[in-house]
């Protein structure tokens, strides 16, 4: 099993930044792909950023060149550092870990992009 919580989200206005947090209860990141997805109210969950094991980094159109998916591996911790926020990236972001095998998903936390 693994536990991920996530943490960093909140109230920006639009052309700020916030960095999402999300902390794995063990070591994964060998093993497990790392996404973001984010859900708007009335929109699917989309997948916006991915940390492959190797450590290579895809994003969606939208966010790329304003979000960075970085890793720290002693601290069991993914970040997703989002700049130049927009209305249209309020959503609550989900931390997701993928392999062959199985899933897990942490909590979500709430990011709300408005003046």
């Amino acid at each position: 099993q693994v536990q991920l919580v996530e943490s960093g989200g909140g109230l920006v206005q639009p052309g700020g930044s916030l960095r999402l947090s999300c902390a794995a209860s063990r070591s994964i990141f060998g093993i497990y792909t790392m996404n973001w997805y984010r859900q708007a109210p009335g929109k699917q969950r989309e997948l916006v950023a991915v940390l492959t094991t190797g450590g290579s980094t895809n994003y969606i159109d939208s966010v790329k060149g304003r979000f960075t998916f970085a890793r720290d591996n002693a601290k069991n911790t993914v970040y997703l550092q989002m700049n130049n926020l927009k209305p249209e990236d309020t959503a609550v972001y989900y931390c997701n870990a993928q392999s062959l095998r199985d899933t897990y998903w942490g909590q979500g936390t709430q990011v709300t992009v408005s003046s």
